[in-house]
């Protein structure tokens, strides 16, 4: 008998992206110096994804792969999507003014 493959549980970080939330590691705020080195490294080693669409950054998303992906959206609307099982592309564009 075939087995079906594990289905990923994915969640919305604006605009349409999405991240695995499996291989999310940690969600943190862009303020603070070690961020922003985190994120500089990152930029330099091809390591950064930019899902920002142009705005400015309010989440830094952490993965297993050690990819920085950076978000519109606030720390605190991503971890909400994922506590409420709000993923995917059809979840609600909201928080990015």
């Amino acid at each position: 008998m075939k087995k079906d493959p594990p289905v990923s549980v994915l969640v919305n970080i604006g605009f349409g992206n999405v991240v695995a939330v499996s291989k999310v590691v940690a969600i943190v705020s862009p303020g603070s110096a070690p961020m922003k080195r985190i994120r500089e490294e990152a930029r330099e080693s091809g390591r950064l994804i930019d899902a920002t669409e142009g705005r400015r950054t309010r989440a830094i998303i952490l993965t297993d792969s050690n990819h920085v992906i950076l978000s519109a959206l606030q720390v605190e609307t991503i971890t909400q999507r994922i506590q409420e099982g709000k993923h995917g592309i059809g979840a609600e564009e909201e928080d990015q003014g």
